[in-house]
């Protein structure tokens, strides 16, 4: 017996069923799930038999030359790109509404044009005049760039036909539309659609083709997860509403690292590059105070200072709160249950909150130290050491863990000032940027040695 075909799809996640339901079991969405025709039903038993083109093979040994990059010249996207722009590549963009994407790929698409490359800027959401309105307030209404304002994807794909650019920006993705799916504009098989005729087209005609896409309210891109295995580099646009900083973050690279951050500051005029993210995180910290703590980070190939806040208040009996913004509260959380178990510093009946300065999110797990010096300071009411950076990872038992790439992290706080590192004991600090530095092997001998307590 045949199995059924799997033709309803969540709208929300992409999760595939052979039946309605009104949840989503994948994502727990209610009324998300919606018929829909599949593109093809694959190729029949007589087809196989049809004798195709022999696929020419080559070995592990086999060099070739690196993939040709052209540079916008804008620094921090270049380098979030690897080094420049690779023909013939699929882009996809990410981030909040009003983040600030279209505008960042305005000042791209004139940086690229500038550079002597064909853009065509393609706009589903936006008129003509409103894309011009903002080249204008920009500064870029004299770049040579194409502009439309159009959603039906067979009139854009046969416009880059007869155009041939060198790199096209489609903003955005989910208000493409394709005659050849019975869906609405937005769906997930409208999604697939236009991002696999997009990417082949890049991949045919040796263009590179941008897309931008919306976001779900837990921060991933909306539609399948299958749109981001089909392109070659996955970008995500980030910030908080209420700063200036925003961070282009690579989550995925084919030609280059992943992980790389590029900064950027948003001003009336733009979006402005910041050279030295380490020096604007820092520049609104005054003398030390109890609850913040320096942490030498790395994103990407980059080294980054941060400072870590947390406050810790009492608590109404039974109410104590978790509140994390940048960080993941689920580590939080195990971080405070080490200081307790393993050094007998309770936190049971306060309230915890901690804050990643400038908007940044951190992943990275050398951040442990850093956010337990944040919160032993606060708890204690005791400054760190002025002129301080702390990193290190904890583990369960409360023992200190070295981190990757100590030295780049110590050269970067010795170039912004810093004397000291708290760090763990055992790793490769090599060239410590004539920082002094303080070694700790566990937990215990960092509030001993610290904060006089344990």
């Amino acid at each position: 017996m045949a199995k059924p075909v799997l033709n309803f799809i969540c709208q929300s996640c992409g999760a595939a069923y052979s039946k309605w339901s009104g949840r989503c079991d994948a994502c727990g969405q209610w009324n998300t799930i919606h018929e829909e025709k599949l593109l093809s039903q694959g190729p029949g038993a007589k087809a196989l038999k049809t004798r195709g083109r022999a696929v020419p093979l080559s070995d592990l040994s086999s060099k070739e030359p690196p993939p040709p990059r052209t540079a916008s010249g804008m620094a921090e996207l270049d380098r979030v790109l690897g080094g420049g722009l690779v023909p013939a590549s699929a882009i996809l963009v990410g981030g909040d509404p009003g983040i600030g994407k279209s505008t960042l790929l305005l000042q791209a698409a004139a940086s690229f044009a500038n550079a002597g490359l064909k853009v065509i800027y393609v706009s589903g959401e936006e008129a003509s005049a409103q894309v011009r309105l903002r080249a204008q307030r920009l500064g870029l209404e004299q770049a040579a760039v194409k502009l439309a304002a159009e959603t039906a994807l067979r009139d854009i794909l046969t416009t880059l036909d007869e155009e041939r650019p060198d790199l096209v920006i489609v903003d955005s993705i989910q208000t493409m539309w394709a005659d050849t799916v019975d869906s609405a504009p937005g769906s997930v098989g409208q999604v697939r659609a236009a991002a696999h005729e997009l990417t082949r087209f890049a991949k045919t005609r040796g263009a590179a083709v941008v897309m931008v896409g919306h976001v779900t309210k837990d921060g991933q891109i909306a539609g399948p997860r299958v749109v981001e295995h089909m392109v070659d580099t996955v970008l995500y646009f980030e910030g908080e509403r209420g700063h200036q900083f925003r961070i282009l973050r690579s989550v995925k690279n084919r030609f280059g690292p992943a992980d790389e951050i590029g900064v950027f500051e948003m001003t009336g005029a733009g979006l402005a590059q910041v050279a030295n993210p380490s020096a604007l995180f820092l520049s609104e910290r005054g003398s030390p105070a109890p609850g913040s703590a320096v942490f030498a980070g790395i994103e990407g190939t980059r080294p980054v200072l941060i400072e870590f806040q947390a406050l810790v208040a009492p608590a109404p009996a039974g109410q104590a709160r978790r509140s994390v913004v940048g960080w993941d509260g689920g580590r939080l959380a195990m971080i405070l249950a080490v200081l307790e178990s393993r050094c007998g510093i309770p936190f049971a009946g306060l309230d915890v909150y901690l804050n990643v300065a400038g908007g940044m999110k951190i992943s990275e797990p050398a951040a442990d130290l850093a956010v337990a010096a944040a919160l032993l300071s606060a708890r204690e009411d005791a400054a760190l050491p002025a002129e301080t950076v702390v990193f290190g990872e904890i583990s369960l038992s409360g023992a200190l863990r070295p981190v990757g790439q100590m030295e780049n992290r110590l050269k970067e706080a010795g170039k912004l000032g810093f004397s000291s590192a708290i760090l763990p004991r055992g790793g490769k600090a090599g060239d410590a940027g004539g920082l002094a530095l303080q070694p700790m092997g566990d937990l215990t001998t960092f509030v001993g040695d610290v904060f006089g307590a344990g």
